[in-house]
């Protein structure tokens, strides 16, 4: 009776074991009361992730796990489709052409509901309401160079091009929804351009030694280097609204989380997200501490 007495708990406890390394191996959206936010490899993507685990953390009960600063799109994408993680921050533009492989397509509200839909009868996750800013290429130039030629509108530097030396990186020189078509549209033909880092391209405007950049409406350089935006009057540039993306089982489980997310819908527009990323990534300020106080301020 001995033996199998003992045999029976060895058993059991081997039972008890294998449950406990196979629940463990899951732990990042099984465990009761826990969910995972990602986000890219980026600053701005950092901190719309902060933002979404401090949101959830001020509104709901569960216990938030941060993984942040993942990589680029396809990785957190595919992180989200295994589970590894519940939700992170992406663009329209890009959900529409890096992930679900579309064309261009300029109308905002359609972009939007094209992604929406087809995330969620193909992939099983849901696109959240957008925060409120188009993180979208942009053209820029000092607010001397806009005083001095009165330039507004992108249209406005056809007249001014053939003197002026355009600066971009490799990837918008190269891109469909970039330099090649941009200047077909706008008629535009500069005194030359030149390709170089992101890094050095405000820089070099900034010291005058280029006239014109590309730019994403919501850079914390802009302001560093009170940069003027020209309106994109033909409308060339695809939208890229920020929104949350979520996987349909957890906002299932968690209903919460949805009611909470809606929260920041239409909260952030581009000149606020400049400021957000010009006080964590410009000035350096600590991106918990920033976020939380951006929360406090629209009452969340």
């Amino acid at each position: 009776m001995k033996k199998h007495g003992l045999k029976l708990l060895a058993l059991t406890l081997a039972l008890c074991l294998g449950l406990t390394l196979i629940t463990g191996c899951n732990q990042n959206t099984t465990d009761t009361k826990t969910i995972v936010v990602g986000s890219k490899d980026y600053n701005e993507g950092i901190v719309l992730g902060e933002l979404l685990a401090q949101t959830l953390e001020r509104q709901t009960d569960l216990q938030v796990k941060r993984q942040l600063n993942l990589g680029a799109t396809m990785i957190c994408w595919q992180a989200l489709k295994k589970g590894e993680i519940d939700l992170y921050p992406e663009y329209t533009g890009t959900g529409l052409m890096a992930i679900l492989k579309h064309d261009v397509m300029k109308n905002p509200d359609e972009v939007y509901a094209l992604v929406q839909k087809e995330f969620m009868e193909k992939h099983q996750a849901k696109l959240m309401p957008p925060f409120g800013f188009n993180n979208t290429y942009a053209t820029a130039v000092s607010q001397k160079t806009a005083e001095s030629y009165n330039l507004k509108n992108t249209a406005d530097l056809k007249a001014y091009a053939p003197n002026f030396v355009f600066g971009c990186e490799q990837e918008f020189y190269n891109r469909k929804d970039g330099y090649p078509g941009w200047i077909d549209t706008y008629g535009l033909k500069f005194k030359s351009v030149k390709q170089m880092d992101y890094s050095l391209k405000y820089k070099a405007l900034g010291q005058g030694e280029i006239d014109v950049i590309d730019a994403f409406s919501t850079d914390g350089e802009l302001v560093t280097y009170g940069l003027t935006i020209l309106e994109d009057d033909q409308n060339f540039f695809p939208p890229y609204h920020g929104a949350a993306v979520v996987r349909m089982e957890t906002l299932e489980k968690y209903p919460e989380v949805e009611k909470a997310i809606n929260l920041l819908a239409g909260k952030i527009d581009d000149k606020t997200m400049q400021k957000l990323n010009y006080q964590t990534k410009e000035e350096g300020k600590d991106i918990p501490q920033v976020v939380g106080s951006f929360l406090n301020e629209i009452g969340i």
